[in-house]
């Protein structure tokens, strides 16, 4: 059946009325409408216009190799994902680096990743960072003294120094390569050098070996000649090769000229081992007579290879750069599209001021024996590159 609704006559004046409501109802619903965009777009991600963003990339020095490696990997990964990158290296100059962070600032950085040179002379850069909401990422170096670091990416360095002093044992084959005692008991003379004071790794590095050397000093199966053991006396300015080089011949000169020879030098870096194989070799050593201590280093660097596979250097530390790079490359886009990033460690990394969420990868001992193995069928080099 249809149903005929009858609406009465309105008069003028109400016909006007009822047309204001009604457009005052359209605009409310139309302010309505506005107002539940422009939240909609203050609850999107801040990081959405960060898609081609600049990040900034610091790195202490080309005049080690391995720096040169992480700083192309980081920028390579990067540039992959479509992001702009300002990579700068400040020749362990810590004005250098201090200005190369602030310009990045400057030109608009979105994210800085930051291989300090000295942890703790950057805090004013940081803050600047901060107050722009520029989020940090420490490279494998942790800054210290500050709270405006957000995360840490790098390895297990007490680990790294746990195995050079198990390589170093295992070289003076006081330990096998399972870990079980070994035949030889010593005494052996030994000597001791550490990394950077001012790098936070040297002392994670010194520490790990040490507690692995002590037991075995404090017994008399290692016997430090030269008395220095203490991290201050045995540390090495900027990782400087020229300086170990030297104290190596100050200790050969004033500790072993009476006849004793060096059976083994705990060395934290290649770029040490170098330095102290140059000054063992200006002594004597290195001939089938006086052959040389077994030296320990760390980042498998091309020259230090090259060493261990002519019996010169007995094993360094591989800590593969890449997949360092890889996993910073993962917490940068993280951040910049508003995520968090990926940690697997949250309580041993504390910077002075705060417990930097980090991420640790796994180092390995790298010998004569396994080089090939490590090194060359991973890809980290070609055979060539070591002939």
């Amino acid at each position: 059946m249809l149903t005929i609704t009858v609406i009465p006559m309105m008069d003028p004046s109400s016909l006007t009325r009822m047309a204001a409501i009604v457009a005052l109802a359209v605009g409310l619903a139309a302010c309505g409408s506005s107002e539940k965009t422009v939240d909609q777009e203050a609850s999107a991600p801040a990081s959405a216009g960060n898609a081609g963003a600049l990040v900034g990339v610091t790195m202490p020095t080309k005049s080690s190799e391995r720096w040169i490696h992480d700083g192309d990997n980081v920028k390579a990964g990067l540039e992959k994902l479509g992001y702009q990158v300002d990579l700068q290296y400040a020749e362990n100059d810590i004005p250098t680096q201090v200005n190369q962070i602030e310009n990045q600032i400057t030109k608009g950085a979105k994210l800085l990743i930051i291989a300090s040179i000295d942890g703790t002379a950057i805090t004013t850069q940081l803050q600047e960072a901060a107050d722009k909401k520029i989020p940090v990422i420490a490279y494998d170096r942790l800054i210290r003294n500050s709270p405006n670091v957000d995360y840490y990416a790098t390895f297990d360095n007490f680990k790294v120094g746990v195995q050079q002093a198990t390589s170093l044992l295992t070289g003076l084959k006081v330990l096998n390569a399972d870990g079980s005692a070994g035949d030889a008991k010593g005494p052996f003379n030994v000597e001791l050098f550490a990394g950077s004071p001012d790098d936070n790794n040297a002392t994670f590095f010194f520490n790990g070996a040490m507690s692995i050397l002590k037991p075995h000093i404090d017994k008399g199966t290692l016997v430090v000649r030269s008395g220095q053991t203490d991290f201050k006396t045995v540390a090495i300015l900027r990782w400087d090769p020229a300086t170990a080089q030297k104290r190596m011949e100050d200790i050969l000169t004033k500790t072993y000229s009476g006849g004793d020879q060096v059976a083994g030098v705990l060395s934290p870096y290649d770029g040490l081992s170098i330095g102290i194989l140059s000054a063992l070799k200006s002594n004597g050593y290195g001939t089938s007579g006086q052959p040389y201590p077994i030296v320990t280093g760390q980042d498998a660097e091309l020259a230090s290879v090259k060493s261990i596979i002519a019996d010169e250097q007995y094993s360094t530390i591989y800590k593969d750069t890449r997949q360092l790079a890889d996993v910073t490359v993962k917490m940068t886009d993280a951040l910049l599209k508003g995520g968090t990033p990926e940690v697997n460690n949250t309580t041993d990394y504390e910077n002075g001021n705060k417990v930097v969420p980090s991420f640790l990868l796994e180092p390995i001992i790298v010998d004569k024996a396994n080089y090939q193995q490590a090194l060359i069928d991973t890809g980290y080099y070609q055979a060539s590159q070591l002939g």
